[in-house]
């Protein structure tokens, strides 16, 4: 009777075991795959910035190697990446670039500015030409670490550790005119690194820190109008913090992610439950140490979490939490190679995007997205390689002499989402023991240089 119902499910449509899965993120019609060319920048990409314009293009601010250092920013039109006005536009060397749109749809770019002393400068992109935002080099002193956001009146706020002001917090707004500070210049308590700037749904301004008056951990502060006060306690995390990357969820919860030194140097993320910090999920959560952690919501309200994986060789990861548990999106280590500097935005739809630093791609920029492996392909993926036999028993052989492009990689995954079997073959036709494997319905993925390839079979 066994034997009848899996040879039954295996006839059924391939929808119908995307359908059995309610969470999308698990289903094996969804892959990270390049959105246009991998390494797409002209020369080395530092500090990528990703966001996505209100009509839903996305965007990569980046410090653009190819043109002296000098910030770019490129948007992908559906096939290609192209640049966003002049490359290179900024007026010297750009340092820690962070983008973000304005209500009505402009590109910003918040950057430590070489042209000016390494002084905070805000640009904008009117169409056709960037142009300042204000003063060029506004800030007191020079800037680092530059965190851009707008508040939802449509002013542009920027977040910078202040080199005028005893390298402390530092927060200012352009009020039209003039760049202001929001509340005393330098309010942290003392010296600051990794600034990031993120608002409530009703507006309130928040920034989290490296705190070192309060031993290199995290703080977090907001405006309550007049000062910046303390959201909880100073300090709150169990030990230094870097790498910090805040986020506000749509109920005004003020979420943090960090490489947490008590547990390794591995992922940790913090929510403020309205009284204390408390641990999303278990701290230390990730396979093994991380950096660049970037913290987002999705549409419906999930945290995720995308960094830099040293328990899968320095490649990039991303994580969700599903209420209980963090789990992976996809495969984990899904680059190519090494990262650095990535940064999560979520298309309107809810798709995930990453943008990196593409080490395997000469250092240029980088984008994925995890999204289902059939958009826009005219064939069904899985014809190009053949599985036999099927039902198998004891064996199957994966035939993929059809595949014209270099296989990168071939994985067995079972309808749970637990891998069987990896390999990077070499040859065009190989043989599996299976033999051990329960009976049911697994999956099989085939990875080339520019494809994703999926197909099925039954073992009974």
């Amino acid at each position: 009777m066994k034997k009848t119902y899996y040879i039954f499910i295996f006839l059924l449509p391939f929808v119908a075991y995307a359908q059995q899965n309610q969470d999308e993120y698990f289903r094996f019609d969804y892959s990270w795959k390049n959105v246009g060319n991998a390494g797409f920048s002209s020369g080395i990409a530092y500090w990528t910035s990703l966001a996505f314009s209100p009509s839903g293009q996305p965007y990569v601010a980046y410090r653009d190697g190819g043109h002296s250092f000098n910030s770019s920013v490129m948007k992908f039109n559906g096939t290609n990446w192209i640049n966003v006005g002049t490359p290179g536009f900024s007026a010297g060397q750009a340092f820690y670039t962070s983008l973000a749109f304005s209500p009505s749809g402009q590109p910003y770019v918040a950057y430590s500015d070489m042209g000016n002393f390494g002084n905070a400068t805000v640009m904008k992109f009117d169409g056709t030409n960037w142009e300042n935002v204000g003063n060029a080099g506004f800030s007191a002193g020079g800037v680092t670490l530059t965190s851009l956001a707008f508040h939802s009146s449509g002013q542009p706020y920027v977040a910078y550790v202040d080199f005028g002001n005893s390298q402390k917090s530092t927060v200012m707004k352009f009020d039209g005119t003039n760049w202001v500070y929001v509340g005393p210049a330098g309010f942290s308590a003392g010296e600051a690194f990794w600034t990031s700037l993120a608002f409530s749904p009703s507006g309130q301004p928040f920034v989290a820190y490296k705190d070192y008056a309060n031993s290199g951990k995290a703080s977090v502060m907001k405006f309550d109008g007049t000062n910046w006060v303390y959201v909880g306690i100073a300090g709150f995390s169990a030990g230094y913090a870097d790498y910090i990357s805040l986020s506000v969820n749509p109920n005004g919860q003020p979420y943090v992610s960090y490489t947490d030194s008590t547990n390794s140097f591995r992922a940790t993320v913090m929510k403020f439950d309205g009284t204390n910090w408390a641990y999303v999920g278990i701290a230390g959560f990730s396979a093994g140490e991380v950096n660049w952690t970037s913290l987002s919501f999705n549409p419906s309200g999930q945290p995720f979490v995308a960094y830099q994986d040293f328990g899968n060789s320095g490649k990039a990861t991303v994580m969700k939490f599903d209420g209980n548990s963090w789990l992976n999106v996809g495969s984990s280590g899904f680059s190519s190679g090494v990262v650095w500097d990535i940064s999560l935005a979520f298309s309107q739809s809810g798709v995930p995007f990453v943008a990196f630093t593409d080490v395997a791609n000469s250092s240029a920029a980088t984008v994925m997205k995890y999204d289902s492996i059939f958009v826009g392909v005219n064939e069904p993926e899985y014809s190009r390689f053949n599985l036999y036999p099927n039902p198998a028993t004891s064996s199957l052989t994966i035939d993929f002499n059809n595949v014209t492009s270099k296989i990168i990689s071939i994985e067995i995954m079972d309808i749970i989402g637990v891998k069987m079997f990896q390999n990077n073959p070499c040859e065009h036709k190989i043989n599996i023991d299976i033999d051990n494997y329960p009976a049911g319905i697994y999956f099989v993925e085939l990875k080339t240089e520019s494809s994703t390839y999926v197909s099925r079979f039954c073992k009974y």
